[in-house]
């Protein structure tokens, strides 16, 4: 059946009931079900084929409105659509993920065409306005800051000029911001041409491609530009120096947002994005005014960022080291890379510039330490630490360079030769020390990670799961705390239910741990990068072949950074059985849900759907099915 279909059979409530109270049929679970969000990003749950015979779909009043309700077999709702201005006709389509609606379409006018799409709770707060109502957002009524640099991303990955032209500014606002007559005109100028300039970083820029995917987003606080700043009426919120971290296959880059202004409930952009490398840019209010910069500097300096001799001189440098596998020059050119970054930092007008130099400067010369490319940059790392720690209004940055010295000298020490359990007992003696001195730093989530990994593995669980209860508690909107909270999840498993839903990678068709009923179901989390992984999948193999008549059944859970690897991995070798996958690695949510350290990690489930092992080794694997399966075949 058509969607356009589908959409007027549960478009009318009309045959739910007749003025004497005769019911008649209404639409089935299965139509219902066929009906999807008008945005494509919107994660919700579908249940498998099988278990739709256990949904039902009634009419139900709302807060006092009427509409078919679906629930699956558990009563969990899984749809609702409503007639919120008792005509008899559905005007709002809601769908839900564990039990929460995530997102609602909405015909606000009553035309029988949708105009609004929201998103709520885990979903976040986007709330788009569609005023053709063609299926497109036309503009943001709300949006946070952090979901306004995941659409930059996704609207540079698609080269999509349109969806960035939502975000932006739009002129009408502008005069209502209270701001100077020269202000207005200066950001309405800035504003009309974002779109012409991002269309110019989408074009040129070699960093990001479709593949790239939105990881993260960070940046110091927003602030208030006082009532009265260069003639204001009102205060003005404003966020500045925000970047996004994006993944492209393996690599990571980072991009500038730029400057945003709050404007209601949503976020608007100034101008375009920047890419750090490529053409990066600056903040408009927290940056000294380019009246006060000397008309040298302009020349080779025009808005008070990086003098673009010093930037090429970084892009010739990074072109070297990917053309070189000379151990002896990728050290000398990273030491160069070092140099000319310090240069930058020195060269930049504003205080956020030089942070932001100096936190890659600490990331970049931490990495090339620990892949043992620069070992000796570990003291240029405890020199630029020491500088810092000196100026008490830089603790924050002071904070951020100390944990990457400590990761790149934990680092050298592994690879020097020294007895292993002094390199840890010292690794784990200064992150307890950063934690006492750091309290609230933003890497000392990552630190007390660090302490519960190493408390978990030496089998001190009860302290792990101390260290992970903080995490959870102090950082709770830290990526670090949702991997946290799934460590302590996994280490509480044992004889509970445990959720596990994704896409299977075959026929891309969503898949639930919960639908494996009366089945022993092994869970292994791997990656094709991980050889021991591999190693064992032999074996599980055979488990399957000899077990699975008896009940036992296998999901994969690939742990990959990218879906080619995987792909490319399963047309070599064929196993027979759904794997399942989302961007991110060991940082997914898939691996955060149940706090997966380290590859592979396998978890046996019972037929009772609560686990029995959350741990298992392949050399137990025999013994724990053959005891859970019932079948004299498999007790042999």
């Amino acid at each position: 059946m058509a969607i356009a279909s589908l959409r007027r059979l549960c478009g009318t409530l009309a045959v739910l009931a007749t003025a004497a109270g005769t019911v008649y049929a209404g639409p089935t679970v299965e139509d219902a079900l066929k009906l999807k969000p008008t945005q494509k990003d919107v994660e919700y749950v579908t249940p498998e084929k099988a278990d739709i015979e256990g949904c039902t779909i009634k009419a139900e009043k709302t807060g006092g409105q009427t509409g078919w309700v679906i629930r699956d077999k558990a009563g969990q709702v899984l749809r609702r659509f409503l007639d919120t201005n008792a005509d008899n006709v559905v005007d709002q389509w809601s769908y839900f993920l564990d039990g929460l609606e995530v997102y609602r379409d909405i015909d606000s006018d009553f035309n029988g065409k949708q105009d609004q799409h929201r998103w709520f709770n885990t979903a976040g707060m986007r709330w788009g306005v569609d005023t053709n109502e063609d299926g497109k957002i036309d503009y943001w009524k709300a949006i946070s800051a952090e979901e306004v640099s995941a659409e930059i991303v996704a609207a540079l990955a698609d080269r999509d000029a349109a969806r960035f032209a939502r975000l932006v500014l739009s002129s009408e606002e502008v005069k209502t911001l209270g701001l100077s007559d020269a202000r207005v005109k200066d950001i309405a100028t800035k504003a009309a041409g974002a779109t012409e300039e991002f269309r110019k970083v989408a074009t040129g820029t070699k960093t990001l491609t479709s593949a790239s995917r939105w990881l993260q987003f960070g940046g110091t606080r927003p602030g208030v530009v006082p009532v009265g700043t260069d003639g204001s009426t009102q205060d003005l919120t404003v966020f500045e120096n925000g970047v996004a971290v994006v993944q492209t296959g393996e690599k990571t880059a980072q991009l500038q947002i730029g400057t945003m202004i709050r404007v209601g409930d949503a976020w608007r952009l100034i101008g375009a994005p920047g890419i750090v490398g490529e053409n990066e840019v600056l903040g408009y209010f927290f940056t000294a005014r380019n009246a006060e910069r000397t008309e040298e500097g302009n020349a080779t300096n025009p808005a008070g960022g990086p003098p673009q001799p010093l930037l090429s001189k970084l892009d010739q440098i990074d072109k070297e080291l990917e053309q070189t596998a000379n151990p002896q020059q990728q050290a000398k050119l990273t030491a160069d890379k070092a140099a000319v970054i310090e240069q930058i930092v020195e060269a930049v007008n504003s205080a956020d510039d030089r942070a932001l130099w100096t936190r890659q400067l600490a990331d970049m010369i931490s990495a090339a330490v620990q892949s043992n490319v620069w070992p000796e940059g570990v003291e240029k790392l405890k020199t630029l630490y020491m500088s810092l720690a000196k100026d008490p209004a830089g603790e924050e940055l002071a904070a951020y360079v100390e944990f990457r010295y400590l990761t790149a000298e934990y680092g050298r020490a592994l690879s020097s030769g020294a007895p292993f359990d002094k390199v840890q007992a010292n690794w784990l003696a200064s992150l307890e020390k950063y934690v006492q001195d750091r309290p609230k730093s933003a890497d000392t989530a990552e630190a007390m990670l660090q302490l519960a990994i190493a408390q978990e593995f030496a089998g001190q669980e009860a302290e792990a799961k101390t260290w992970y209860g903080q995490i959870r508690d102090r950082f709770s909107d830290s990526p670090t705390a949702k991997k946290a909270a799934g460590a302590l999840t996994r280490l509480d498993s044992v004889g509970k239910v445990i959720r596990l839903r994704g896409t299977n990678v075959a026929d891309r068709k969503p898949i639930d741990l919960a639908q494996f009923k009366d089945k022993v179901v092994l869970i292994q989390y791997w990656a094709t990068w991980c050889e021991p992984a591999k190693i064992d999948l032999a074996q599980i193999k055979e488990m399957q072949a000899k077990y699975g008549k008896d009940g036992l059944a296998i999901l994969g859970v690939s742990l990959d950074a990218k879906p080619e690897d995987l792909v490319d991995y399963l047309k070599q070798n064929r196993l027979p059985w759904p794997q399942i996958f989302e961007p991110g690695g060991l940082d997914s949510r898939l691996a955060n849900e149940m706090g997966i350290l380290t590859l592979p990690t396998m978890i046996l489930v019972g037929k009772d759907g609560r686990v029995v092992n959350r741990g298992i080794h392949i050399t137990e694997l025999e013994r724990e099915v053959g005891n859970l399966l019932s079948t004299p075949q498999a007790k042999k």
